[in-house]
């Protein structure tokens, strides 16, 4: 199993990094370093990784601050590992996401029991995701074949593109749920900005010609400065404040 883990090292201090990557290397786990913060985030932005070993006192950014920022577009178990001690500490760590945290010194066994037990929950955790995953999504001639990540209408295929299928899953997975735009940034576009709000338009926009040109059923509503709800088509005599176009 260790063959296939790749794990993200976030440590300034060189001897206990190499400790780390020793420790993981002879367990046969991969490895990649950040010596901060900017080529931590960087890298998590660009590459995934099965668990981050997190220390908090980085020399340009604190580590909750990197947990706050992880957590807008990834979900990677986070253990941190710490020289600070204090509850308040701990607590922060925790509540902003992170999964695990071991203080300073610290055992390389202990180590490496923490990493293989984040490692069965984050397994248990997506098996039983699998086991609720639905094959097919319906919703009147709408129909999302999840395992070939195809869309049909009226019993046609639509040719989506990349970004579009993943914005109607999302849709389709929260049906009758508003999702706000920065929601759905968050989930669809890795590191999110504002600027990317006008693309998520045009997206949206290009979504719903496909699905509906040939329908007078509208699927997706569009909430005023909001964000964006797929509809049940029995719910189709509630009220609509769609804007023109997206």
């Amino acid at each position: 199993m260790s063959q296939n883990i790749k794990i993200l090292i976030v440590e300034d201090d060189g001897p206990i990094r190499n400790l780390i990557a020793t420790a993981l290397q002879t367990n046969a786990y991969k490895y990649d370093l950040a010596a901060n913060g900017k080529t931590a985030l960087l890298a998590l932005s660009t590459h995934h990784y099965d668990i981050v070993l997190l220390d908090l006192g980085l020399p340009d950014k604190d580590g909750i601050e990197i947990i706050d920022q992880l957590r807008t577009f990834s979900t990677t178990p986070i253990i941190v590992i710490s020289a600070r001690t204090n509850d308040e500490d701990k607590i922060a760590a925790l509540d902003a996401g992170a999964d695990d945290y071991l203080t300073k010194p610290f055992s390389v066994e202990e180590l490496l029991a923490r990493v293989r037990s984040t490692l069965r929950r984050a397994q248990f955790l997506e098996n039983q995701k699998s086991q609720r995953e639905e094959i097919t999504f319906e919703n009147g001639d709408l129909k999302i074949d999840y395992p070939s990540r195809t869309v049909y209408f009226q019993g046609k295929e639509l040719h989506l593109m990349p970004i579009e299928y993943n914005l109607l899953c999302l849709l389709a997975h929260n049906v009758g749920r508003v999702l706000t735009h920065q929601y759905i940034l968050d989930k669809v576009w890795t590191n999110a900005m504002e600027s990317d709000l006008s693309s998520l338009r045009v997206y949206m926009t290009t979504l719903r010609k496909k699905i509906e040109k040939n329908s007078t059923q509208k699927y997706i509503q569009t909430h005023i400065g909001v964000g964006y709800k797929m509809i049940r088509v029995t719910d189709t005599k509630e009220d609509s404040n769609d804007e023109a176009g997206a």
